[in-house]
């Protein structure tokens, strides 16, 4: 499926080709302190499947596992855009969901990091659930 989106202030854009059924939420501490609210809806794009118009800040994360990630965000009005692997090696983009203007067809089908699931938040249910990340 071939989608497009951007930051909020448009100082970004992207087109990107992506597959909708391996959107998913994410509720680490990390991606809930990182988006400010309970959990974060990203879809996976290969390296070659997307393109930035822009160039979006990068902030390094260490996560849990001890991996890296790269933060990428809007410099001008702080959207989040995605997160990738740190170092060389292809890299797969988790794409920010609701940057995408296709965002109400990208529906998630899995939820990983639930052990951190805000316990206030109603069942998906029908959908993979992860605990943690293996």
């Amino acid at each position: 499926m071939k989608i497009e989106g951007g930051c909020h202030c448009g100082a970004i854009t992207y087109t990107a080709e992506v597959d909708p059924g391996k959107t998913a939420i994410c509720h680490c501490t990390d991606c809930q302190k990182l988006t400010g609210t309970a959990f974060r809806v990203t879809v996976p794009v290969a390296e070659d499947k997307i393109a930035f118009s822009g160039t979006p800040r990068i902030y390094v994360k260490t996560g849990e596992s001890g991996n890296k990630r790269a933060q990428g965000f809007c410099g001008d009005c702080g959207s989040h855009l995605f997160a990738t692997s740190v170092g060389d090696g292809p890299k797969v983009y988790g794409l920010r969901t609701g940057t995408a203007n296709q965002r109400d067809e990208l529906v998630p089908r899995r939820q990983v990091w639930h052990r951190s699931a805000l316990h206030w938040l109603p069942a998906f249910d029908g959908m993979e659930t992860v605990e943690k990340q293996s």
